[in-house]
């Protein structure tokens, strides 16, 4: 499963090119468009594809070239946004073991699609018979409402979150958000009542990866000591679409592997 908002081509996906790349022969692979949201819809997925018992093992990927689609007179996106990938394994487990999954809460608004959108290429500007405009193929995001928006919907998705598993917020030993901005991170850990200490953040050093991003941040603070065995992890994300989404889920510990729960089964995330 490839979460990704810049796919090699507009057709096919890429998800089955990357999997041939990997060596895994002719397993299902495919797309997930939610852009910054991506990684945790993908485990969504991934999560319901297993305790469904479909599949014992998926292999989950975020990743996004942004460097791609970014304007090179717009210098406003250009210091934001970086290139990267993650990568975690779901895998069919026991209830109650480390790194448990507890909870997801998604949503999506389709009336904002076009604040944060890549307007040329796909069929609706094909099929208007318009010209291509000289930017049309660029990434545009309207900024000051893309803000607004990413603050309540991932304040709302973590406190429903929070009620549905019942951790109050001093409670989560670490708050992993999709590495927006600054700006919105802080406002985000004020207001569902996280404080600052516990809140993974990494985007001073990469930028906003895209749905590559809550994987890298998980990775880092793992490789800096900040995870522990059995922290309660908070998850969160915002991006285009519009979408977001949130996870709570327990830290594995060594290795790095988390399990995934759910009221049907429980399974096991290894982010590489």
């Amino acid at each position: 499963v490839l979460a990704t908002a810049t796919p090699d081509h507009l057709c096919p996906g890429t998800a089955p090119a990357l999997a041939a790349r990997l060596g895994l022969g002719t397993v299902p692979a495919l797309d997930i468009a939610a852009v910054c949201s991506g990684f945790v819809y993908g485990l969504a997925v991934c999560h319901g594809l297993v305790t469904s018992g479909l599949y014992e093992r998926i292999l989950l990927v975020g990743a996004d070239v942004y460097s791609t689609w970014l304007d090179p007179a717009d210098r406003s996106a250009g210091v934001v946004f970086g290139d990267g990938a993650g990568a975690a394994l779901v895998a069919a487990g026991r209830r109650g073991d480390p790194g448990e999954l507890l909870a997801f809460d998604l949503g999506s608004d389709g009336t904002g699609y076009d604040l944060i959108s890549v307007p040329g290429g796909g069929a609706r500007a094909r099929a208007s018979g318009k010209p291509a405009g000289p930017g049309d193929g660029y990434f545009r995001m309207q900024g000051g409402t893309v803000y607004q928006h990413a603050v309540e919907r991932m304040t709302g998705s973590c406190r429903t979150l929070l009620d549905r598993v019942g951790w109050d917020p001093a409670e989560v030993d670490r708050f992993v958000p999709h590495q927006a901005n600054a700006r919105i991170l802080r406002a985000v850990a004020e207001r569902v009542g996280i404080a600052p200490q516990r809140c993974v953040t990494h985007l001073e050093r990469v930028g906003n990866t895209g749905a590559a991003s809550i994987p890298l941040a998980l990775a880092d603070a793992a490789d800096g000591g900040l995870l522990h065995p059995g922290d309660r992890v908070l998850l969160t994300a915002f991006g285009g679409g519009l979408t977001w989404g949130s996870a709570a889920l327990r830290w594995p510990g060594t290795p790095q592997t988390m399990c995934m729960d759910s009221m049907e089964g429980t399974q096991h995330v290894a982010p590489r």
